[in-house]
C-alpha cells in the first residue's frame, strides 16, 4: 500500500490517549494466549492513522473477513442500481429464471439483501459455484421455510449467491471479475480479496479456534438464549483455510485483507471513493443506507435489524446487540464477521473501523463483549 494512504495520527484529528486505550484493549487477548493473531485499523479523511498488527500477525498478512465480504458484495451490486441496471423490485425469478421454484417466484432483490427473502438455511457448498450446471440445480432445489418478506432471519450465505447471480447476469461479467474490476482496482485497494489468487496464498493466515464454548446452563446463569445452530460451524470455518476455496470468492464469507485496507473500504463509503476517484454517487451511498427492514427484530435478541441494502445501521440504544460500540452515532453502519472481525464507519466522526483476528473464540459472549468494547473506543477517538 502506497505511503500516501497513512498519515499522522494528529493530522487526522485523532486523539492520541484514546488511540492508546484502544491499542491496550486490541492487545489484550494477543497477550493472553487466546487469539493468535490480530490486525487492527483506524481510518479518517480518507486515510489510514492507526495500522497495529499483534501476535503472528505482519502489515502485509492477509486475514479472513468473513460476513464483512456481505459489504463489499453489495457495494459492488449498488453499481447496478446505480445504472439503472438492477431495481430493488425486480423479481429474483425474473433474473434467474432457475431460481423461481417451490414459492420462491415471489421473492424481489430487496428481500435477497435485507435477509427477509425466506431461505435462511439452503445449502451451498462453496466449490458448487465453480459449476454452473451443479449451481443452477442448487437454486432450483431450495425451498421457503417462510413467507418471503415476513420476517427478518439471517440468511448466512444462500441470499449472497444469488446477488452474485444478478451481478453476472446483469453486468455481463463474471462476479468476482466485477468487485476487482469496478470496485476494489479503481480503489486502488491491493490488500482487498474476495476472491484469493493462488500466489496470494502465502501471506494469508489461518483461522483456528480458541476458548471453550459455553454451556446451555452458562446461557441461562447469564438470562440469555443459546444461538441458535448455522451452516457457520467450526467445519466450516476451517474450510477457508484451502486455497480452493478461497479461491472461490464466497459472496457471503470468502473475503481475505488486511485491516488497513479494509478501513479505507468503508472511508471510500463514506466519501463515494478515495484519493479524488469517484466509484459511488452521493446519492447512491444515501440510498444504501436507508433502513428498509422497517420494525422487523431479529430472533435471539428481538431488536430491530435495521438493515440496509446489504448493511446494518447502527440505529438505536440497542446498537451493540447489531455489533456497534455503545457510543457510535446512530447513523454509523457496516458489517461485521463471524470470529469478532469488525468493520465499520461512522459518519457522525468520519472514523473508520477495521478489527480483524484469525483466532475464532468457542466463548460468543466474550467475543461479542470484545467487539462491544473494541468499537465503543474507537467511536470515540475524533477530537
Amino acid at each position: 500500500m502506497s505511503s500516501d494512504r497513512f498519515a499522522s495520527v494528529e493530522a487526522l484529528g485523532l486523539n492520541p490517549e484514546k488511540v492508546a486505550a484502544l491499542l491496550t484493549r486490541v492487545q489484550r487477548e494477543v497477550d493472553e494466549g487466546l487469539l493468535p493473531a490480530v490486525q487492527v485499523a483506524l481510518a479518517r479523511q480518507g486515510k489510514v492513522g492507526v495500522y497495529e498488527c499483534y501476535g503472528t500477525a505482519k502489515p502485509d498478512s492477509l486475514m479472513p473477513i468473513f460476513s464483512a465480504t456481505k459489504g463489499i458484495t453489495s457495494a459492488a451490486a449498488w453499481l447496478l442500481f446505480e445504472s439503472g441496471d438492477l431495481s430493488e423490485e425486480d423479481r429474483v425469478a425474473d433474473i434467474i429464471p432457475e431460481f423461481g421454484t417451490n414459492g420462491k417466484d415471489v421473492i424481489t432483490v430487496q428481500q435477497l439483501f435485507t435477509h427477509t427473502a425466506g431461505f435462511p438455511h439452503a445449502p451451498f457448498a462453496p466449490l458448487q459455484w465453480l459449476d454452473r450446471e451443479e449451481r443452477l440445480a442448487r437454486y432450483a432445489q431450495w425451498r421457503l421455510t417462510w413467507e418471503p418478506g415476513s420476517r427478518f432471519e439471517y440468511h448466512p450465505s444462500s441470499s449472497m449467491w444469488v446477488i452474485a447471480e444478478i451481478i453476472e447476469r446483469r453486468s455481463g461479467m463474471g462476479y468476482t471479475d466485477f468487485v476487482r474490476e469496478r470496485v476494489l482496482d479503481p480503489l486502488e485497494l491491493d490488500n482487498l480479496f474476495v476472491s484469493l489468487p493462488e500466489a496470494e496464498n502465502a501471506r494469508a493466515l489461518p483461522c483456528e479456534h480458541s476458548g471453550e464454548p459455553l454451556t446451555e446452563a452458562d446461557y441461562e446463569s447469564m438470562g440469555m438464549p443459546v444461538p441458535p445452530e448455522t451452516e457457520v460451524t467450526e467445519e466450516a470455518i476451517l474450510n477457508f483455510n484451502k486455497p480452493e476455496i478461497r479461491a472461490v470468492g464466497v459472496p457471503g464469507g470468502g473475503g481475505m485483507a488486511n485491516a488497513a485496507d479494509m478501513a479505507l473500504f468503508y472511508q471510500a463509503l463514506l466519501h463515494g471513493g478515495l484519493d479524488g476517484v469517484t466509484v459511488w454517487q452521493p446519492q447512491t451511498l444515501a440510498s444504501a443506507r436507508e433502513i428498509r427492514s422497517g420494525d422487523l427484530k431479529d430472533l435471539m435478541f428481538k431488536k430491530p435489524a435495521n438493515r440496509g441494502l446489504g448493511i446494518i445501521v447502527s440505529g438505536d440504544e440497542s446498537r451493540s446487540f447489531r455489533g456497534f460500540g455503545k457510543t457510535n452515532s446512530p447513523q454509523a453502519f457496516g458489517h461485521n464477521g463471524a470470529g469478532g472481525q469488525l468493520a465499520w464507519v461512522d459518519p457522525a466522526t468520519g472514523i473508520s473501523l477495521a478489527y480483524l483476528t484469525t483466532g475464532h473464540d468457542r466463548n460468543s459472549i466474550r467475543q461479542g463483549r470484545r467487539g462491544v468494547a473494541i468499537s465503543s473506543i474507537a467511536a470515540e477517538c475524533a477530537l
